[in-house]
């Protein structure tokens, strides 16, 4: 039987942050200095821990190595282009690690989930995603991805921004009604999804994804 480990306290919490953002100063010093190319995807339900994990590992780095990217939802001109395009025009030179909060991920979770691209729009990419990964990484790319979860519960108190305009809040709290408020909710149905970008996609090319979180 496995036992919790304790949690940290804030200092000691901000003491291990502190030696993990030196490690990441060295870190891209070397991919700097090698020319290296690396892509961190990271993704997630909402509340997760995605942005405060990217802005713990970019509050100490160079932005002009480190680059985070964070696409809105696609202009009427991007939905006419190849789907991965708008992700591919952001990836790295040499020296740089390219950061995507959420990325082409998308379409095998939350866009069919929500009802944003179609059977027919889904279905070609699952068949799609690891031949372009596996261009990714024969070109020299390294790719890493990392999976985040949270429960239902833990969801909810995020939702709300005090500071953000009353509008915004209100189509959060609507898009937080249609992922919680059924048993059979998109909140319900996304998780054979997260299960579809790890599972289905994934071991084709075999890249695992550093899971965090219970149900990945």
């Amino acid at each position: 039987m496995t036992t919790e480990k304790p949690k940290l306290t804030r200092k000691e919490y901000e003491e291990e942050l502190r030696k993990l953002q030196i490690e990441l100063c060295r870190l891209q010093g070397w991919v700097k200095h090698k020319g290296l190319r690396v892509i961190v995807v990271f993704e997630g339900r909402d509340a997760a821990g995605k942005g405060g994990t990217i802005k713990a590992i970019t509050e100490r780095v160079s932005p002009r190595v480190f680059r985070v990217v964070a696409l809105p939802a696609p202009s009427d001109r991007e939905k006419t282009q190849n789907y991965m395009q708008r992700y591919m025009q952001h990836f790295p030179a040499a020296g740089e690690i390219v950061i995507f909060d959420r990325s082409w991920y998308n379409r095998a979770g939350v866009e069919q989930v929500m009802g944003f691209c179609s059977k027919e729009e889904h279905e070609p990419f699952l068949w799609v995603c690891p031949k372009v990964e596996k261009f990714v990484v024969d070109s020299g790319i390294q790719l890493i991805k990392f999976g985040l979860e949270a429960g239902n519960e833990e969801q909810k108190p995020a939702k709300h921004d005090a500071n953000a305009p009353a509008s915004r809040n209100a189509r959060v709290a609507k898009l937080a009604l249609t992922f919680l408020g059924r048993p059979r909710s998109p909140w319900c149905r996304y998780s054979p999804f997260l299960n579809c970008g790890k599972a289905i996609v994934t071991p084709k090319l075999t890249l695992h994804w550093d899971a965090i979180g219970e149900f990945w």
